[in-house]
């Protein structure tokens, strides 16, 4: 499956790429790359998370009410004035936070075995009206310096959400070569066969909703940043456009099956396609289209190919 579907989302995004760069000439100067990188670095983080839990054989439908959280606490709590001081120690809590959901996530499906899709749907309302609570209309925000931090900031002519996406890369490089990696995959794989060998299957399904909490808090921080502003619904599409993401990126619904890598090709053209809709002057409709028959195209490819391939024969 490995072998069909990651070519795939890359032939995808060499697609985009050329599509994009004859729609806008100027698409591979530094700052373009950079604007683009920006605007897509929350759904690039929240899907990393969304990938680790999907490969364990579960989902998260709260990711994008956590990002709502964090974004409303953080535009409440910094301040147009905030200082530095502040904003590092509220973001600090902020990952905290997106851990705690993320434990919560993990308690009632990995001890208490209750349905990941059903039981993260449901805290995902409960999530949503904490982020209602603390903002209940769109509001607050940061000092103007901190998004424009965001914004211009590029170390080395690189945009600095290269640099964030090369830590978690490098990041998911050390979990894959360690023995939670080969746990997290055999959990996917099978987690019958993987318990009777002694995997810590509990721990293991409770630890990847603890990651997709951080992620999320991550991508709350992100968002927060290139808004400058708060809403209590601005994570809300980043969930379903999240689990697009990884299931184009190659990483099988069923678990066991791909990577951080291929969630985040997937994000980034899920962000390319969407400026070919932007910049064609396309109806918005065609967005929804594009992603649902990228979904359908990325699920249906492998039996296509056995197909073709049997009558070949």
């Amino acid at each position: 499956m490995r072998q069909i579907r990651v070519p795939f989302v890359l032939w995808l995004f060499i697609v985009a790429i050329l599509v994009n760069l004859f729609l806008q000439p100027n698409f591979l100067l530094p700052v373009t790359i950079n604007n683009n990188l920006r605007v897509l670095l929350p759904l690039i983080l929240v899907a990393a998370g969304q990938a680790v839990v999907i490969l364990a054989g579960g989902i998260d439908i709260s990711a994008g009410a956590i990002v709502s959280i964090v974004n409303a606490f953080l535009a409440t709590r910094i301040g147009l004035n905030g200082d530095p001081g502040t904003a590092a120690l509220m973001m600090a809590l902020a990952l905290l936070a997106g851990m705690a959901f993320g434990a919560i996530n993990g308690f009632f499906v990995a001890i208490l075995r209750l349905q990941p899709i059903i039981t993260t749907y449901a805290t995902s309302f409960l999530f949503a009206g904490l982020a209602l609570l603390i903002l209940p209309n769109p509001g607050g925000g940061m000092p103007s310096s901190f998004t424009k931090f965001y914004h211009d900031t590029m170390p080395l002519g690189l945009p600095l959400a290269f640099y964030v996406i090369a830590l978690v890369m490098l990041a998911w490089y050390g979990l894959r070569q360690a023995r939670y990696g080969r746990y997290l995959f055999a959990v996917g794989g099978k987690a019958d066969a993987a318990f009777q060998t002694g995997v810590p299957v509990s721990t293991i399904q409770f630890s990847t909703y603890v990651i997709s909490g951080l992620m999320s808090a991550f991508g709350g921080i992100a968002m927060t940043l290139l808004t400058g502003s708060g809403n209590a619904q601005i994570g809300d599409p980043l969930t379903l456009s999240a689990i697009t993401a990884v299931v184009i990126g190659g990483t099988a619904l069923r678990g066991g099956t791909g990577g951080i890598g291929g969630a985040i090709i997937g994000a980034i053209v899920l962000g390319l396609f969407r400026n070919i809709v932007s910049f064609a002057n396309i109806a918005t409709w065609w967005q929804t289209f594009v992603n649902a028959a990228i979904i359908v195209l990325a699920l249906a490819m492998p039996g296509l190919i056995r197909l073709l391939r049997r009558g070949s024969t």
